[in-house]
């Protein structure tokens, strides 16, 4: 049996949690007989990640682990930057660090929990959100989606990135959330693409 690793590289505490969650629920749609397997991803802050020749070493460290069949996710928030313009640069460079490797580029505009807001009715009445959830009007555009997350949890609650992250991925309706989010839905198409070719 095939066994195909997704070798990760993020940016936050939440992520290390919540990508891998995403990358398994995908896999039983897309590659129900294949063994996906995903290590626990690489975490390096944005801005180091950033700087010339980090990216280039961790995605070195990343393809250690990765025989043909696999390849290399870069997940990071776009926080003010442009998805299209942003991708393909960091794209390039992961490229000329492991050319030999299967890479594929995220940005989630603004950031990961804008996702949760582009699927939040799907989200209703789970991790203290309310039953009556419904996604605000271009969930991308809002800065600050953790913030709207905590300031609609109930009680005492309070939305916590290692904690909610990979709980909320673990039940987002994901076609609801690729439907009113661009960068979801390509992190889908970029995660299908790297199933599929292992």
């Amino acid at each position: 049996m095939t066994v195909t690793v997704v070798s990760c590289i993020v940016e936050g505490h939440g992520e290390t949690r919540a990508l891998p969650v995403l990358i398994r629920r995908l896999a039983q749609a897309v590659v129900p007989n294949t063994v996906v397997d995903v290590p626990k991803p690489i975490r390096v802050p944005r801005d180091r990640l950033l700087k010339e020749g980090e990216l280039e070493r961790e995605v070195q460290r990343a393809a250690e682990g990765i025989s043909e069949w696999g390849g290399i996710l870069l997940l990071i928030d776009a926080d003010d930057d442009c998805p299209a313009h942003k991708g393909p640069e960091l794209l390039d460079r992961a490229r000329r660090a492991r050319s030999d490797r299967r890479i594929a580029v995220v940005l989630a505009k603004r950031e990961y929990e804008a996702w949760f807001l582009a699927g939040a009715a799907s989200l209703a009445h789970r991790r203290g959100l309310p039953g009556d959830l419904q996604a605000p009007p271009n969930p991308e555009e809002i800065k600050g989606a953790k913030e709207w997350l905590r300031n609609r949890m109930g009680g005492s609650r309070t939305y916590s990135e290692t904690v909610d992250q990979p709980a909320l991925t673990a039940v987002l309706d994901l076609s609801l959330a690729r439907q009113a989010s661009d960068s979801f839905d390509k992190c889908c198409r970029e995660i299908e693409r790297l199933l599929r070719a292992g």
